[in-house]
């Protein structure tokens, strides 16, 4: 996975979230492009996406603070802000920054996408371009839940819960119990999966990544939820050209229809996008429709 390029870990400068130790993988050849992983896997999630793009961007594929094999602080401050959005997003401007990007393209999925969200919003000067992946806004599901939500997305409420309760009872059974457990999807299972993604993602499913992935769903019921209501009340939105993709089986639309409908509630300007007949995964499981839209949309 990910031939030719280099594997980078840089320490961020402390910005009010603490310092941490962000490791990535970085090649290819054109404008910078970075790429962000969901929960509760790595980078290693792009490693079918990143060969059909990396003749037309250098790409950057990054652990989040806490994820894959970068470290974020041990304690995750008040409301658990120092595993928020915003700090994940200050990470990658300031990794992105030290290798001289003041601007940039991102694409995420899953929490890597609500990683974009926050970025596009707090950084309009930096980012070109951004995708987002399989998601809808964190502030539009908090204030649209329901039954149907809850069934297919149970870890938001049980990881919210507080420390260390959740983190026992994950570390508690094998992790390649609850790495299955949680990305098996019905009808998909492991299938979307490559053998030796699902043993790095097993290999780095740590008490670090415990800690830090409750952590990070803890700010995004809290200092998040603040953050994105605060800027729905005061309409900014996403200034950027959007991209929204999504697995037509997933959950995403599912559950709320219209994902286009609900992002143009989110972005100021040009956005365009469409499903993948995929499920919740649609980097590995459709690589190459993924790299279809996100070439279209970056040219």
């Amino acid at each position: 996975m990910f031939q030719n390029f280099e594997t980078v870990d840089i320490t961020t400068p402390d910005r009010g979230f603490g310092s941490a130790k962000i490791h990535l993988e970085h090649g290819g050849d054109g404008p910078p492009l970075l790429l962000i992983h969901g929960n509760p896997l790595t980078h290693v999630s792009w490693h079918k996406v990143a060969p059909l793009l990396q003749d037309k961007f250098h790409l950057y594929c990054v652990d989040l603070r806490g994820y894959g094999d970068s470290v974020g602080p041990e304690d995750g401050g008040p409301e658990s802000i120092n595993y928020s959005f915003r700090a994940m997003a200050q990470d990658l401007v300031d990794v992105m920054a030290s290798f001289g990007h003041e601007q940039f393209h991102v694409a995420g999925h899953d929490r890597g996408a609500r990683t974009t969200h926050r970025m596009a919003l707090d950084h309009p000067d930096k980012i070109l371009k951004a995708a987002v992946i399989d998601i809808l806004p964190s502030h539009h599901i908090w204030t649209n839940a329901s039954a149907s939500w809850a069934d297919s997305s149970w870890h938001w409420v049980f990881m919210i819960q507080p420390y260390d309760m959740p983190e026992r009872m994950m570390a508690g059974v094998p992790a390649e119990y609850y790495m299955e457990k949680k990305i098996s999807k019905p009808g998909k299972g492991l299938t979307p999966f490559a053998p030796e993604a699902f043993a790095e993602y097993v290999r780095c499913f740590t008490w670090k990544t415990i800690r830090g992935s409750c952590e990070d769903y803890r700010a995004c019921a809290t200092s998040d939820l603040k953050l994105d209501t605060a800027d729905f009340d005061a309409d900014n939105r996403v200034k950027c050209p959007l991209l929204a993709i999504w697995g037509k089986d997933s959950h995403t639309g599912k559950v709320y229809g219209d994902v286009l409908a609900v992002w143009k509630n989110y972005a100021g300007g040009e956005i365009q996008g469409g499903p993948i007949d995929a499920g919740h995964y649609v980097i590995e499981e459709k690589p190459q429709e993924t790299a279809d839209w996100l070439l279209k949309h970056f040219a």
